[in-house]
């Protein structure tokens, strides 16, 4: 195979890889509506808890993956901490972008591919931004990124929905009205994904429009192998937003605390 084949071949594969749902999902104006048109106060509650665990230095570099918008990157920013946030979505990088400061960073960027280096203090990445890629590769790929950019001896955060409670406390049905649109939610899963399709009602849409949210069924053995191949050991895991023992059965999220034990 030729170099110019082998590009080529890269670049269709990552069309390809692109073309799933939530690219399309995460840039509708509807996504937003239904998850992050709230007040700030629940972000800023959360990093405050936060920041008094992990207690870092100031100045301290942080990459939020997976930002969004920018709603907890700003507030890290805000507390005087160098923060770069990197999404794949164009609609909320362009909105983060306007809060830009010589503190506070964003970038469009796809976390399955490299980002920098050994760069920064600390990651995150929060509100089950995970879970949502093919193969378990993809995956592997991802905590790769960010492993791969926090130095050595540097932490990372991941935040993601307990599997066990989620499966014992799903709501199969149920509905939403949100500034006139409203949102019908039907969620089931199966052996190795949760599944959520969410119907959109709007007065000015011709027809509503349907999204499905897939999301893999990672465990906390899941994560502390996927960690463990990338160099990261996790240090702790809490059960909620509030630092809350975790419980496999009754805690309502994963709140790991991993380190970088070894440069990969």
């Amino acid at each position: 195979m030729t170099a110019l084949s082998t590009i080529n071949l890269l670049t269709v594969n990552f069309a390809a890889m692109q073309q799933t749902w939530f690219k399309d999902w995460f840039n509708s104006p509807y996504y937003h509506q239904l998850y992050f048109n709230r007040d700030d106060r629940e972000a800023a509650a959360f990093i405050d808890k936060l920041i008094y665990y992990l207690k870092p230095e100031p100045g301290s570099s942080m990459l939020d993956v997976a930002c969004g918008k920018g709603r907890h990157s700003i507030q890290l920013a805000g507390k005087g901490f160098d923060v770069t946030g990197i999404d794949l979505s164009d609609d909320s990088i362009n909105e983060a972008l306007q809060s830009q400061t010589d503190m506070l960073h964003f970038y469009k960027h796809d976390m399955r591919l490299p980002f920098w280096i050994n760069y920064f203090d600390y990651a995150f990445n929060f509100f089950t931004s995970f879970g949502y890629f093919k193969t378990r590769r993809e995956h592997d790929n991802a905590i790769r990124t960010i492993a791969q950019a926090i130095r050595k001896d540097g932490i990372f955060v991941m935040d993601f929905l307990n599997v066990h409670y989620a499966e014992d406390h799903l709501i199969h049905q149920s509905e939403k009205e949100i500034d006139g649109i409203n949102f019908i939610i039907t969620k089931w899963y199966d052996e190795t994904h949760f599944y959520k399709k969410i119907v959109v009602e709007d007065e000015n849409l011709r027809e509503p429009l349907i999204y499905t949210e897939k999301v893999a069924k990672f465990s906390l053995g899941d994560f502390t192998e996927m960690f463990a191949y990338q160099g990261l050991q996790i240090q702790e895991v809490f059960g909620d937003y509030d630092f809350g023992n975790y419980d496999v059965k009754r805690s309502p999220r994963m709140l790991m605390i991993a380190k970088k034990i070894k440069l990969k």
